[in-house]
């Protein structure tokens, strides 16, 4: 008789994983609620207990550490004096064990969790069983995930046992659960005690993707077990192909900047750039002026939008070639619109939480990891003589908080609560101002300028001017903040300082 250690936390079909056992030929060992699950299902079980000889101590605390238990997983059944040391020591063979773990992630994400819960909800015995079976897996099958459930049930049918290159592959998805899952409780503490000596990061595959930023590169996309706001793990695809590695890049910088608003609003976005961003009255008002803000980049790029998307909205979208909407719903005249469309790619997102991850960057032969940069600025400090008005005020927090997320060197000329001219990514300011304006042409008149860094020179500045800004927002901390401060005196422009800058690399 074949037996099998069954104690998982996540029961989803492992009443007929059982029975499917239990008809070839398996005997069953459980515990605590397993072991009452499997019974009320009519599977025929053994309680840890009666196989052990030795009782559940500290409230469940020890149950499976047993050389019962792990000398039936572990002996070479191959090794003569391994067979002779389980004979002598009465110990049967385990051939087969399924576990799944206590949900720390999920305990961890909980809102009001104490420290004692999630203490309590770190599994020992369960991890110990699964590695005790995967070092074996010449012998013992492991089972982690309710989705193998299907195939070790066919397999026994058809063969009587599992093959040794599938229980090799259960082996390997057995350590790199466990290690994930000590690596959350290992980040755990690291917060709570303060510490960053070491940095365990887990992530699970979530898609394999066609290629990465080339054709030529392979590329793939892992998610964190992290709750994060606006993720697009957590958005729903409605429509439209899969995602591109420069898709899912792109989509997340959209999100990046839906996530500085409360109002409504529409970003426009093309190669991590915005292109267009306009609040609105209504998502058609939002959309409207944030297409119009560039009707040229923002072909093929991508929207996002934090409200409903409405039959009109639909309409104007589907004149155009977009690869990605995104937005907290659609009416369903509208998503029967944007559905005419084959490949653009349609997701729901949902509500922002602001709960923002470490920012983290691979670089040769380590990785970067930062605080998210989820502040606008610490001041608003006038120092020019032309004091702003509140119409520009406003004008000038919109325009700062598109601006920290445009590639630096960034200046960004706005108008009204609508973008009107972005210039990106330039190794110089005061050509990042002159794209901006060129853009503009004859509606950077009357603007207000954000720069995400202080002016090295005054040649900024004097480019506005030209242009007839009405209002700058910068940081400040140049050592020549007054040779701006002097140009715009002498022009009539008024300037805030923040105190932060707003780098993007």
């Amino acid at each position: 008789m074949k037996r099998a250690l069954i104690s998982v936390s996540d029961k989803t079909g492992v009443a007929d994983f059982a029975k499917g056992l239990v008809a070839n030929g398996f005997e069953i060992i459980s515990t605590g609620g397993t072991l009452n699950h499997l019974r009320e299902a009519g599977v025929d079980c053994i309680s840890i207990e009666d196989y052990t000889g030795f009782p559940e101590i500290l409230e469940g605390r020890v149950k499976t550490l047993h050389p019962k238990v792990h000398g039936g997983l572990l002996s070479k059944r191959d090794n003569e004096g391994h067979v002779s040391e389980l004979k002598a020591n009465d110990i049967s063979y385990i051939d087969l064990v399924c576990v799944n773990l206590y949900p720390f992630a999920e305990t961890l994400a909980k809102d009001g969790v104490t420290h004692e819960e999630i203490i309590e909800n770190i599994d020992i015995g369960g991890p110990s069983m699964l590695r005790s079976a995967a070092k074996n897996y010449k012998f013992v099958t492991v089972v982690t995930e309710k989705e193998d459930y299907p195939k070790i049930i066919k397999e026994l049918e058809e063969n009587g046992e599992t093959s040794l290159e599938t229980r090799q592959r259960l082996a390997g998805k057995v350590f790199n659960k466990t290690a994930q899952y000590d690596g959350l409780i290992a980040s755990y503490f690291n917060s709570i005690n303060g510490e960053n000596e070491k940095l365990t990061l887990t992530y699970t595959l979530e898609d394999e993707l066609r290629y990465g930023e080339n054709p030529h590169q392979k590329a793939a996309f892992y998610v964190s077990d992290e709750e994060v706001s606006y993720s697009l793990k957590d958005c729903v695809q409605l429509h439209g192909k899969k995602m591109s590695y420069n898709n899912i890049q792109d989509a997340s910088a959209a999100l990046d900047i839906l996530q500085e608003f409360d109002e409504t609003v529409c970003v426009g976005l093309k190669h991590m750039n915005p292109c267009g961003v306009a609040t609105g009255k209504t998502v058609f008002d939002a959309w409207t002026r944030a297409f119009e803000a560039d009707p040229v980049s923002i072909f093929g790029g991508i929207v996002a939008i934090n409200g409903t998307v409405d039959k009109q909205t639909a309409e104007k979208m589907h004149e155009i070639f977009l690869e990605i909407i995104l937005a907290y719903d659609y009416e369903d005249e509208a998503l029967e619109i944007l559905e005419k469309k084959k490949n653009v790619r349609i997701y729901k997102i949902p509500k922002k939480t602001n709960k923002n991850p470490k920012l983290i960057k691979s670089v040769r032969g380590g990785i970067l990891v930062q605080d998210y940069d989820d502040s606008v600025y610490d001041k608003l400090e006038t120092v020019t003589e032309t004091k702003v008005s509140q119409e520009d005020l406003k004008d000038l927090e919109f325009a700062y908080k598109i601006v920290k997320h445009v590639k630096s060197n960034a200046i960004l000329l706005a108008k009204d609560g609508q973008t009107v001219g972005v210039g990106a990514g330039q190794m110089n300011r005061v050509g990042a101002a002159e794209i901006a304006f060129k853009q503009a042409g004859d509606k950077a008149k009357g603007c207000v300028l954000a720069s995400d860094a202080f002016f090295p020179f005054r040649d900024s500045v004097d480019e506005a001017a030209k242009h007839d800004i009405k209002a700058i927002i910068q940081p400040g901390g140049s050592i020549r903040d007054q040779e701006s401060i002097d140009a715009c005196n002498e022009n009539g422009i008024s300037m805030v300082f923040t105190g932060m800058r707003h780098f993007k690399h």
